[in-house]
Parts: C-alpha cells; sequence; structure tokens
C-alpha cells in the first residue's frame, strides 16, 4: 500500500507539474542501459532492478526506459564501477565494497563489521550526513550512487569444518568480500572474492573451504548446505547495502522530472527489496528447519568474535591514518551509530528480550 501510494503520488506530481508547464511534458523517450553484477534472473538482487526500471517507465509514461543487462551479457559482474563511470553503461546494480581495490573507501557505504543494523544505516544515509558523503566521494569520479536494497543481517557463512578458536581460522581459505575480508586476514584467514555462479563449484573443489553469501533468503537456493553443513550466525555485514551507481553526465542529461522520477524508482526499489529479503529469509529459514535437519547452526566462540572485533578496531584505526576521507567517513559512521544505538536497544533490543 505504502509503495503504491508513492507510485501514484510520484505520477501525480509529474502530471501536475506537465499541466503547468507544457515542456515538462516532452514526447522525448530516454532509453539507458544498466549494467548489473548478477546473473540473469537472479532472485531478489535482480528484482529490484527490475521493480526500478519498471516503476521508472510507469512513472514517466513511458519516457524513460531501462533495459538491463546482467553478467551473462557484459561477463564483467565486478566491472560495473568502471563500465558506468566511461559511459558504456549509463546505469549500474552492484554492491560498493567491490571497488575497495579501486577506492577503498567505497566500501563504507556497503556494511561495517559489527556496525550498523539497516534501519541505522538508512538513517544515517537519509538524516545523517551518509548520502552526502557518499556524493563526495563518488562525484570524484563522476558517478552518482544511490542505495539499492538492502539483505539485512547476513550470516556468517557456511563452513566445511567447526570454527572452535582463532586457530581453526589460520590458513581457511574463505570468499569473503569488503572490510571483513580483510578483518579474517588479520587473524590469519585467506579471504578471497568469487562472482556469485562460480561459489558451490569453488567450496565443492575445496578451491575454498568457507564461504558467506546472504542468509536464508538466497543461501538454500544455492546448495551450499549440500557440502558444508555448518551455518555461522554473522558479525561482518550487519546491514548489507546494494548500490544503483549513475553516470553523473547521463543524470544531468534528463529533464529535472525525469531525474526526480529515477531517484524515487531507486528509492521504493531499494526498500521493497529490503522487505522481500526479510520476508524471504522467515520463510527459507522455516523451511531449512523442516526440510534440512541435518545444517549445524553456531555461532562463533566468544574468544573468535573478540578477535575479530580487535582486528577490526585496528584496521580502522590504519585506514583513518592513511586517508582523511576513511577517517572522515568513520567518523560520521561512528557518531550516527552511537546515537542511535541507544534507542535500538531501548527498543528493539529491550522488545526482544521480554
Amino acid at each position: 500500500m505504502i509503495i503504491s501510494f508513492i507510485k501514484k503520488l510520484a505520477l501525480t506530481s509529474v502530471c501536475a507539474a506537465a499541466l503547468i508547464n507544457p515542456a515538462f511534458a516532452a514526447d522525448k523517450v530516454y532509453k539507458l542501459k544498466m549494467a548489473e553484477t548478477w546473473p540473469t534472473n537472479f532472485p531478489i538482487f535482480g528484482d529490484a532492478t527490475k521493480n526500478m526500471a519498471k516503476m521508472a517507465e510507469e512513472m514517466s509514461n513511458g519516457r524513460l526506459k531501462i533495459t538491463i543487462d546482467s553478467k551473462n551479457k557484459h561477463k564483467a559482474p565486478f566491472g560495473i564501477f568502471d563500465m558506468v563511470r566511461s559511459g558504456q553503461y549509463d546505469l549500474g546494480h552492484s554492491a560498493s565494497y567491490y571497488w575497495k581495490g579501486k577506492v577503498p573507501e567505497t566500501l563504507y557505504f556497503t556494511t561495517m563489521p559489527f556496525g550498523m543494523t539497516a534501519p541505522e544505516q538508512y538513517g544515517w544515509f537519509y538524516h545523517g550526513g551518509g548520502m552526502e558523503l557518499m556524493q563526495k566521494l563518488y562525484g570524484k569520479y563522476g558517478l552518482l550512487s544511490f542505495p539499492g536494497g538492502n539483505t539485512g543481517n547476513q550470516m556468517g557463512g557456511w563452513f566445511q569444518k567447526e570454527i572452535n578458536s582463532v586457530a581453526d581460522l589460520k590458513g581457511l581459505k574463505m570468499r569473503i568480500p569488503g572490510f571483513a575480508g580483510e578483518v579474517l586476514a588479520e587473524v590469519g584467514a585467506k579471504p578471497t572474492n568469487i562472482p556469485a555462479g562460480e561459489l558451490y563449484t569453488a567450496l565443492e573443489r575445496r578451491t575454498i573451504d568457507a564461504l558467506e553469501w546472504v542468509g536464508p533468503s538466497l543461501d538454500l537456493r544455492m546448495g551450499f548446505h549440500k557440502i558444508a553443513p555448518y551455518y555461522y550466525t554473522g558479525w561482518h555485514e550487519p546491514a548489507t547495502e546494494l548500490q544503483f551507481l549513475v553516470n553523473e553526465k547521463v543524470w544531468k542529461k534528463l529533464p529535472a522530472d525525469l531525474r526526480e522520477i529515477l531517484r524515487i524508482s531507486m528509492k521504493t526499489a531499494a526498500y521493497d527489496m529490503y522487505i522481500q529479503s526479510y520476508d524471504a529469509s522467515g520463510k527459507n529459514w522455516a523451511q531449512m528447519a523442516t526440510e534440512y535437519p541435518n545444517i549445524k547452526v553456531k555461532t562463533f566462540p566468544k574468544s573468535v568474535i573478540e578477535a575479530l572485533k580487535k582486528a577490526n578496531a585496528k584496521l580502522l584505526a590504519e585506514a583513518a591514518e592513511k586517508s582523511a576521507t576513511a577517517k572522515e567517513i568513520q567518523a560520521s559512521q561512528a557518531s550516527y551509530m552511537e546515537k542511535v544505538r541507544v534507542w535500538t536497544n531501548i527498543s528493539d533490543k529491550a522488545y526482544l528480550d521480554n
């Protein structure tokens, strides 16, 4: 109902503007191309791009048409940043922390270990200065970045062997991106990043010993439980936000009303993905409990979590020393989390602890 109301409100605003200014209702059709990191028809993540494109076309009365190329077509799942920046594609859908090898500070805009929950992080983006900091960074590369859908708290991963101590992490080959990969490397693991379509094969062939993907919303369909029975709760990605990337030159060429329609479509599709992911996780967790009772759900020992927190704090301090941008973003996130976490604890946590 809320999403439907937003669509109707946006369409009404556009129609009203057209009556006031006939030029606003020009018949010109703008055709944009989007590249996504995900395979063709990938659920939830891919649904977000399709929903966004559909909303944009409907609210613009057909003046904004967006075609989507999955990784199966463009063959570069981790090349979205460069393809949108160069103008090969007008738009992209991916995750900001995939670009940490190019621009290390981008990883802060996906999620951080032991960081904010999804509602806290959305609050930071839209009311705590996060959007401004993100645009300040991406603007240097001729790009605009917008939140692109949140998975919520992710599970800690699938392991072929039980983790009982920090020693069990030493030499462990694990698919895990972002800052969390650096944290695991600090305690002796060997992190790597692998596209979604190659994860099962890598785990089955023991190219890797463990992997994290998302959570029950997407993990069960991947079949990881068949070859890695230990499923750990999360610490590393409490609020994984995907991103819509937009080439800034393309954005500026769009009429003002189409820019606003595109912005609303991205924001609405991002929220819709969050609730879709939450719903799918609940349903799949129930399915997992009944159909796959051999999955061993575990929580990392306190000694392991403490070691990861210590490594995380050390690496954050080092990153802040090297980069004024990293220091600014870290300070903003820490300040906002300190403020809103009090409310999270007195509202959600206190309620759940009853």
